[in-house]
């Protein structure tokens, strides 16, 4: 064991409580009052009551049925023995945390529910004044969260903009919030979801004041000339004419005591081609360090440079206190979805184990310049494979020889650039490490659940304009918008969460089509950019009434206020799976893996999931996709949901044995919460399915032991 010193510190940055809240200190240790636990994301609970010797005698102790099927992602937060959720539709609710009683449901009027696979929500009080921030689509709400009314002096109306920091180019542009913000005082940090086309908005960092719903700071993650960085792009891509992103959709981490925010960056739009940002990208897939109070920048840490992989930071950093060099060391620990794991000085941002810069391979693509290294740390070692060989084509496949054979013809490897030929990539996008996040303990032991799917990727010559002046006007703009993802038959990537598109007249009617197309769902981003008269002549192909006439139409003459197109389009989203739908590579196909980061050594390593069918054939566990984090408590266990076969499982967090699980009534890809209330330890996790093919769900369920 660490000194007992050591882990009380990182208890008490878990679980800190936000500024004001009124609460014992022992209440703080047994509630789960922010996303993912505390301020530092650890994902770590001092509860004990359920342990290794008991966890078997687990039950279900109350369900929620939200009436609302679909995806959900929340990880809800328990404060004063109310329980904080939000369904798939992105309605926040509040429970009774030892019943499962509802106490309040919000949904505003003026804006429907959007499904966008929510996280959860943040609460901040002062006094007698208790607020839950949540946000719908564009909007960060207050609501009283004693009653779920909207707070009237809060922004306009009890609800402020997410644009109001992102200058003018946003406004007619996609931006939503699906990750609770990070507290510091009176202010609350937001993530912003943008789109990872040419149209995306730019990413900046905003911090709001909580009381008034006013705009309190801006970092520009995209610099201007008069900005640090700005030497690092291309020198027009500040103005958002043809780039956009750099954002934090993860989440952040805070040290509170301190004051510094710590905020994970995705990559620049668009994802797969980088001619219009030629340069290092800075500050776009980097780890920041950022004054809470005003925004400056401290430190940055750059994980992939002028990204064309879509290898955006998943998940908020963990801040921990760990053991190196014979000293202790605050430090903030990064998982990525290439399955690297870096580690910094809390406070200087300096590595703890080595990185590298290796060289990687050029791109081949006109106009398109890889940067010629990329960091990489050399301890930890990865928590998921980064290279395939022939060997690692999945032995269960019936049609081996015709994936050798694609395998044959396709490049691999890290940071292997996109381009005409195909190229496998490994960890697909999404990871490795995904949006779940690690958890870790006192001792410093890092717990992080992996996938380990191989995706197929290739990027095409953009049609000209001799070849969309052949189409109709709806096809045309299918062609220009939504291509990338949903394919040219329409097909899309259902497992993925890409619905095809194929018949969609009859799932949907039209004028929800059209509204979908300017607000998106899920993990579509919306296209408030497109005019309504664009956005209904696209549904009117999809759903085959768009007049014939109109095929011969010449393309409208360039709008100016549009992006110029770039040279190449991507071809869509391609999970690479046998004849069966089986991952295509062999097992494990999702892993769960205990690191040791005092001294980088892993400790434990067991495949996380299985399928039915393969283990009535007696194959051993596969492990399987999984989405979603995991929980660990004093009391030995690490709980994890995350697979794709609905399962919810304890493990023993010292070796990694399996020592409980549940069937769930739907898959729940979100990561659980565990809490007291009543003077019972209660397991809560949201089951919403939809992903990965399966059935949808409606439930949140806690369990306990029996009384």
């Amino acid at each position: 064991m660490r000194p007992r010193a050591a882990a009380l510190a990182l208890i008490a940055s878990a679980v800190a409580l936000p500024h004001g809240l009124s609460s014992t200190q022992d209440d703080a240790g047994r509630e789960w009052p922010e996303y993912l636990g505390g301020p530092g994301r650890s994902h770590y609970s001092p509860l004990e009551q359920i342990d290794t010797a008991n966890v078997r005698r687990l039950k279900v102790a109350w369900e929620y049925h939200t009436s609302d099927p679909g995806q959900m992602q929340c990880n809800p937060i328990v404060v004063g023995g109310v329980l904080y959720g939000v369904t798939a539709g992105s309605q926040v609710f509040a429970l009774d945390a030892a019943s499962g009683r509802q106490l309040w449901r919000f949904l505003d009027p003026r804006n429907p529910p959007t499904s966008e696979n929510n996280r959860g929500v943040t609460y901040w009080s002062h006094g007698s004044d208790r607020r839950i921030l949540c946000t719908v689509g564009p909007w960060l709400y207050a609501l009283d969260a004693r009653t779920g009314a909207m707070i009237p002096g809060f922004g306009f109306g009890g609800r402020a903009s997410l644009k109001a920091g992102l200058g003018p180019q946003a406004q007619d542009k996609y931006v939503a919030s699906t990750t609770p913000g990070t507290l510091f005082g009176d202010l609350i940090a937001m993530p912003t979801r943008v789109s990872e086309d040419q149209d995306a908005a730019p990413g900046f960092i905003q911090s709001f004041n909580v009381r008034t719903g006013t705009l309190a700071w801006t970092f520009r993650t995209m610099p201007y000339p008069s900005d640090p960085g700005y030497e690092t792009w291309s020198k027009d891509a500040y103005r958002n004419i043809t780039v956009g992103s750099a954002n934090c959709w993860a989440g952040m981490a805070v040290d509170r005591r301190r004051g510094i925010l710590y905020v994970p960056t995705g990559s620049a739009a668009p994802d797969f081609w980088g001619g219009h940002r030629i340069g290092q990208d800075l500050y776009a897939n980097c780890l920041l360090a950022l004054d809470a109070a005003t925004g400056k920048l401290l430190w940055w840490r750059q994980s992939v440079h002028h990204d064309m992989w879509d290898r955006d930071l998943p998940s908020p950093p963990v801040l921990a206190t760990l053991v190196h060099g014979g000293r202790r060391v605050d430090a903030v620990v990064q998982t990525t979805k290439t399955g690297f794991t870096f580690a910094f000085d809390r406070v200087s941002g300096e590595p703890l184990f080595p990185i590298e810069e290796r060289p990687f391979p050029a791109s081949d693509l006109v106009g398109e310049q890889a940067w010629p290294t990329q960091p990489v740390p050399a301890v930890p070692l990865p928590y998921a494979r980064q290279s395939l060989t022939e060997a690692d084509i999945s032995p269960y496949a019936e049609n081996r020889a015709e994936l050798l054979e694609r395998f044959r013809r396709a490049r691999t490897g890290l940071f292997q650039p996109f381009g005409k030929q195909e190229t496998i990539l490994f960890p697909g996008f999404d990871g490795g490490g995904e949006w779940g996040g690690p958890a870790m303990d006192p001792d410093g032991i890092l717990y992080v659940n992996a996938n380990e799917m191989a995706w197929v990727a290739s990027l095409s010559d953009t049609p000209k304009e001799a070849e969309l002046e052949g189409m109709s006007p709806g096809r045309r703009l299918y062609t220009q918008y939504c291509v990338a993802c949903h394919g040219l038959e329409r097909k899309g990537l259902p497992a993925g969460g890409i619905p095809s598109l194929v018949d969609v007249g009859s799932r949907r009617p039209k004028d929800e089509i059209v509204t979908l197309v300017a607000t998106g769902r899920r993990m579509m981003p919306g296209f408030p950019i497109l005019s309504k008269e664009d956005r209904e002549t696209i549904v009117s192909y999809l759903l085959g009434t768009e007049q014939a006439a109109a095929a011969g139409q010449s393309a409208p003459a360039a709008d100016a206020s549009m992006p110029p197109r770039i040279p190449y389009r991507f071809n869509g989203y391609d999970r690479w799976v046998d004849s069966k739908g089986y991952p295509a590579i062999s097992p494990p196909w999702g892993s769960l893996t205990a690191i040791d980061m005092n001294s980088g050594r892993q400790v434990w390593r067991v495949p996380l999931g299985e399928f039915k069918e393969l283990k009535a054939r007696s194959i051993p566990p596969t492990g399987t996709e999984n989405y979603g984090g995991p929980v660990a408590t004093a009391g030995g266990l690490l709980f994890i949901a995350a697979t794709k076969d609905g399962m919810i499982r304890a493990f023993d967090r010292r070796n990694g044995a399996l020592l409980w699980e549940f069937e769930l009534p739907a898959a729940a890809f979100a990561t659980p919460c565990t809490y007291m209330a009543g003077g019972r330890q209660f397991v809560a996790v949201a089951c919403g399915g939809s992903k990965l093919g399966t059935p949808a769900g409606d439930s949140y369920v806690a369990f306990a032991l029996p009384r």
